[in-house]
């Protein structure tokens, strides 16, 4: 069974966010958003912690659905 990428958005300060960007460009396709937001996945949270980045979760897609729930030409 294979599930989304399932994604994260984060938001950190300035100073967090210059030792947070090498990380992910390396570890995530994320999505920047304004004001030091991010869209990331689990993998990219996972090394910003291991890194001691630290951030504030503001939203989890844990609800994403699998391959399996999505009908054919269904937008997800």
């Amino acid at each position: 069974m294979y599930n989304l990428n399932v994604n994260i958005v984060l938001q950190m300060t300035e100073d967090e966010e210059a030792r947070a960007l090498p990380i992910l460009l390396r570890h995530s396709p994320g999505m920047l958003l304004p004001n030091r937001t991010y869209m990331v996945s689990r993998d990219a949270v996972k090394q910003l912690r291991q890194a001691g980045v630290q951030f504030i979760a503001l939203s989890t897609d844990s609800s994403a659905p699998s391959l399996e729930e999505v009908a054919s030409g269904e937008r997800i």
